[in-house]
């Protein structure tokens, strides 16, 4: 029996993810996602290493682009199998392929004229990677799995779901390969959530694999203390208030919009802040809301209880969900202060840009960052201090007050990721690090080497690992 993994994607970078295991002639993809570095944008548009038809199966952690996105090129070019996923992540998945189609179709189009008025091109086809109809015709093919509950891909493949506690619905992958003579397992981390969050379950532990992929996101460094995500979020809001600014936040439209939410909310019937009008100026961002409502089973105890007393995060006095264009347009008219949620969360596509036109001038507004920036996005240059941005096409100075939030993350840091691992009761064979930037996946993976002693590495994009 021969088991061979490839690294197709969030291999020494963040986004992209995707690894091909090769069991014989069996061939499983866990996770298809976007690449959405601007130096990697290029890989987006490459051919697949191996036909799609030839796969027999994908398996997807949970909803986020840069672990689905490339879902429907891949479907486009071949691929029949099915997808096991979550119910939940199924749900998103198919709001999330959906938003995704119709901005880059949007963008696509936007870049042709505009790069036809300037004269020029661009590095990549101006046209979108795949469009709303590529993106419906993954649908057929979900598959929604239970949590621990055994899915059989053949005779020898077997792969079983379990709960990360990152984003609803999201999952960590256990693979267990058997030939009769030799079993080995592989367990796929996704990306690994935290303990004591609101509303999710905190991350399974295990007990022994052979091999394990364990995400770094945030692999060298710590969090804020959650705790501290109230009094932060007080302070910036009601300074932002007194300044006669807007508080706009670049979100992701699942999980972290939903997360903002439940803080706005906390906040609010402490009476905290002042009762504000808080706008959700995202269509993919409402429709994910209601996924939220109707899998309450995935929730914790403590979110349960504020549904049943009436105190969802998702429904409070001034709170206002913007689908329509029109709608979106209206929040600029808006006198005061205003809280404006909007996607994409790293500002490189979507409504937020046309917020940051409006705001990102003036120093008496601020924009929170809630969520990792990726390297080459619009958010990662504000975050790290640019003096000036383009946006659409035109360049604006920062003068608004940026403020990190780093509390929110979903990720798990250094000592919650090593405190995941350290649940193992013997050593794996092998730890693959992936999902970070290469200097944060390396320092992760000293920092184990100094803790454990155990067999660990920083594969790159499209190393091929036979294991034993």
């Amino acid at each position: 029996m021969t088991i061979k993994i490839t690294f197709l994607g969030a291999a020494q970078n963040v986004t992209g993810s995707r690894y091909l295991v090769e069991v014989d002639k069996t061939q499983i993809l866990v996770d298809c996602g976007l690449y959405q570095e601007r130096e990697f944008n290029g890989r987006n548009w490459d051919p697949f290493p191996i036909p799609p038809n030839s796969l027999d199966a994908v398996l997807l952690t949970h909803a986020h682009l840069d672990h689905c996105g490339l879902l429907p090129k891949l479907v486009r070019e071949g691929f029949r199998g099915p997808i096991y996923c979550t119910k939940a992540t199924s749900e998103v998945t198919q709001i999330t392929l959906l938003d995704s189609a119709h901005i880059q179709q949007e963008d696509a189009e936007f870049k042709r004229k505009r790069h036809q008025r300037e004269g020029r091109r661009g590095p990549y086809p101006e046209i979108p990677l795949y469009n709303t109809r590529d993106a419906t015709a993954c649908f057929r093919l979900f598959s929604p799995v239970r949590y621990e509950k055994l899915i059989r891909i053949n005779k020898k493949v077997e792969a079983t779901f379990y709960d990360a506690g990152h984003v609803l619905g999201s999952s960590m992958i256990k693979l267990a390969i058997n030939d009769g003579e030799n079993r080995r397992t592989i367990l796929f981390s996704g990306d690994v959530g935290r303990w004591d969050r609101p509303m999710l379950h905190p991350p399974t532990l295990f007990g022994e694999a052979d091999y394990i992929l364990v995400e770094s996101t945030y692999g060298d460094r710590l969090h804020e203390d959650s705790n501290d995500i109230s009094t932060q979020l007080r302070e910036v809001i009601n300074s932002t208030v007194r300044a006669g600014g807007n508080i706009v936040i670049p979100s992701f439209a699942f999980e972290r919009a939903q997360d903002v939410l439940y803080y706005l909310n906390k906040l609010l019937m402490e009476k905290q802040i002042p009762h504000l009008k808080v706008f959700v100026d995202s269509p993919m961002a409402v429709k994910i809301t209601d996924v939220f409502e109707h899998h309450t089973e995935l929730f914790d105890e403590d979110m349960v209880k504020l549904i049943q007393q009436r105190k969802s995060p998702f429904e409070f006095p001034g709170l206002t969900m913007s689908s329509t264009v029109e709608e979106s347009k209206a929040i600029n008219t808006m006198t005061g202060s205003n809280v404006i949620i909007a996607g994409s969360g790293m500002c490189n596509a979507g409504r937020i840009k046309h917020h940051l036109t409006r705001n990102i001038a003036r120093p008496e507004s601020t924009v929170i960052f809630v969520g990792y920036q990726a390297a080459g996005t619009l958010g990662r240059q504000i975050v790290d201090g640019a003096k000036e941005v383009r946006i659409l096409g035109q360049m604006y100075p920062v003068k608004a007050k940026i403020v990190q939030m780093t509390g929110f993350s979903a990720h798990a840091d250094r000592d919650e990721l090593f405190k995941w691992l350290s649940g193992l009761r013997k050593p794996p064979k092998h730890v693959f690090v992936v999902h970070g930037e290469p200097q944060t996946a390396f320092r992760f993976v000293g920092f184990l080497k100094e803790s454990l002693d155990w067999q660990i590495s920083a594969p790159k994009y499209k190393d091929e690992v036979n294991l034993e």
